[in-house]
């Protein structure tokens, strides 16, 4: 019987010395942890939580920054046996208010005993609690018992089997968090099996990652893979890459790093604004897997970063491609590392206006889409129209898998877990279409418009927006609107923009309408100027396109 507790033990008896990852943190050493590191300061944790009455398989919420106490907390829940969630710290990104009834939200269905975070941040958790809540104790991270050797006939963790709940990923979307994905022992060790053979790794392999732990690419594919496989991990913080993109870069080139993940934002990002003078000495060739997942991809993000970073080593054959999602525990697909990736040129109106791929036509506009690869061992997808029927290749519908990666259930909400099922499929929530077993995403089904019978995708549109100057990269949402005079939708766009210069801003203005009429099949009803901060995201960074929508419509005074 496999657990994590299991694995982790056998790491710190059998090879104690060996670094499985490093902190690097700005204006600081690198920090390497071995597992014995590992194991004695997780060990700390579980004492304390063993001290305080906390039993195996009740949730404990972690709200701490990147670095060594977030490490040790974390696998000292899963040591004791108790189920660790990580919630996003509070940021100058994330609206006070909002946090807070995230977190009220948070605690009311997933009815957490302990939360553990920093004692200045005690008072914000506490606004958060509500009386008759679940949490009995909030531990500060400076109290907790210091590292200590295990005593593994103690740990409750190696009493656990391997179809308990081990970990909840809590998704980043617009009601609060409410959405607790629990996934099991088993679930989550056939993930990495199967993924660990798709990408083929090998003992030369080393990851770099600058990912949040709370969302699943960090915590699945970039902490939880690297620590139980004995892949070492080269962890940074996101808020040191976000405001230093090259460092990625170069920890890539002082680790020999081989295998990357990526949001599709962060291509574009990285070739915009890391300069010439931060990559002296950098080289790139270590780099096999550069993977592209999270958010929708674009060709076009792919060939700016290649042509950025070609000449410091990038290999083209190492950009890859993933559809995953936190309710299979991570990936569902794989492309790009046994094979090129597939690009596919298709028919824009066949994709917009009769939900099909076919291919591009002569004289006709068409569109370019990355694959996301074929379905990983034990996982099988298929593509469904609206009453459940099974759809032929190119016939775009929404997409449904079934594997032995998939969650037990959202957490404490059995009503939300038999809706998302359909014969035991999961729907995904999200459009695609497949070709030969390669599986293509086109758009979220939530977040589709429809004008006059077109299927317009928001993130298309939002795409060819940040192609204008003067649009912050990453700062633009698009979402439909009722026209009941129409009786269509109206497509309204909203990008934050340097200048509050009235006639710049309308000349940045008109210059989308056209990029957009030129690049799509409608024509923008309005487009809205914004200054810096008005957009809403989701805590892993997203746009918040049902949350954006709320609030322009609050603001035109009109009920959403």
């Amino acid at each position: 019987m496999q657990t994590f507790s299991h694995i982790l033990k056998h790491h710190f008896e059998v090879d104690p010395d060996r670094v499985c990852l490093y902190i690097l943190q700005t204006n600081q050493p690198d920090y390497p942890i071995t597992y014995r590191d590992l194991i004695r300061g997780a060990a700390g944790y579980a004492k304390t939580f063993e001290n305080n009455g906390i039993q195996p398989g009740e949730v404990i919420i972690l709200i701490l920054q990147h670095g060594i106490d977030l490490v040790y907390a974390y696998f000292g829940a899963i040591l004791h046996g108790a189920i660790p969630s990580i919630m996003p710290f509070l940021t100058e990104k994330l609206l006070p208010e909002r946090y807070r009834a995230d977190l009220a939200s948070l605690i009311s269905i997933t009815r957490p005993v302990g939360i553990v975070t920093y004692k200045e941040f005690d008072d914000v958790v506490r606004s958060a609690l509500l009386p008759g809540d679940s949490v009995r104790k909030i531990f500060i991270s400076a109290e907790i018992d210091p590292p200590c050797d295990p005593e593994f006939g103690r740990l409750h963790g190696l009493k656990r089997i391997s179809g308990d709940v081990v970990l909840l990923q809590h998704s980043s979307g617009t009601t609060g968090l409410q959405k607790g994905v629990a996934l099991s022992h088993q679930a989550v060790l056939n993930q990495l099996e199967s993924y660990g053979t798709e990408l083929g790794l090998n003992e030369k392999d080393v990851i770099v990652s600058w990912l949040p732990l709370y969302h699943d690419m960090g915590l699945i594919a970039c902490f939880i893979l690297p620590v139980l496989l004995r892949i070492p991990l080269v962890l940074l913080s996101p808020f040191d890459w976000i405001r230093a993109p090259y460092r990625l870069l170069q920890a890539v080139s002082d680790y020999k790093g081989t295998l990357s993940w990526l949001p599709n934002f962060a291509y574009n990002f990285c070739a915009q604004k890391v300069r010439d003078r931060n990559l002296d000495g950098v080289d790139l060739s270590s780099w096999r897997a550069v993977i592209n997942c999270s958010e929708p991809m674009y060709l076009e993000s792919h060939l700016a970063f290649y042509e950025r970073f070609k000449g410091i080593g990038l290999k083209h054959g190492a950009l890859a491609t993933c559809y995953a999602m936190a309710e299979n525990v991570f990936a569902v697909t794989q492309g790009g590392i046994k094979e090129p990736i597939m690009i596919d040129e298709i028919d824009r109106d066949g994709l917009q206006m009769e939900n099909i791929a076919r291919g591009a036509l002569p004289g006709k506009p068409s569109v370019k889409i990355m694959s996301a690869g074929k379905p990983l061992a034990g996982v099988k997808v298929q593509i469904v129209n609206n009453k459940g029927k099974t759809l032929s290749d190119r016939k775009i519908g929404e997409i449904a898998i079934n594997s032995n990666c998939m969650l037990n259930g959202y957490y404490n909400r059995p009503d939300i877990t038999e809706k998302s099922f359909l014969n035991g499929w999961y729907l995904t929530g999200d459009f695609g279409y497949s070709v030969q077993e390669q599986v293509f995403v086109t758009g979220r089904k939530k977040d589709l418009i429809i004008v006059g019978g077109k299927n317009i995708y928001p993130q298309d549109i939002e795409q060819l927006a940040m192609e204008v100057s003067g649009v912050h990269p990453g700062r633009v949402v698009v979402f439909g609107v009722t026209n009941e005079e129409l009786g269509t939708e109206d497509v309204v766009l909203i990008a934050e923009v340097h200048t509050e210069d009235p006639e710049e801003r309308e000349r940045i203005s008109d210059l989308i309408r056209q990029t957009v009429t030129r690049g799509s099949a409608i024509a923008l009803r309005q487009v809205v100027m914004v200054g810096k901060k008005w957009l809403i995201k989701t805590s892993s960074g997203k746009i918040a396109r049902q949350a954006n929508r709320k609030k322009y419509l609050e603001e035109l005074g009109i009920n959403s």
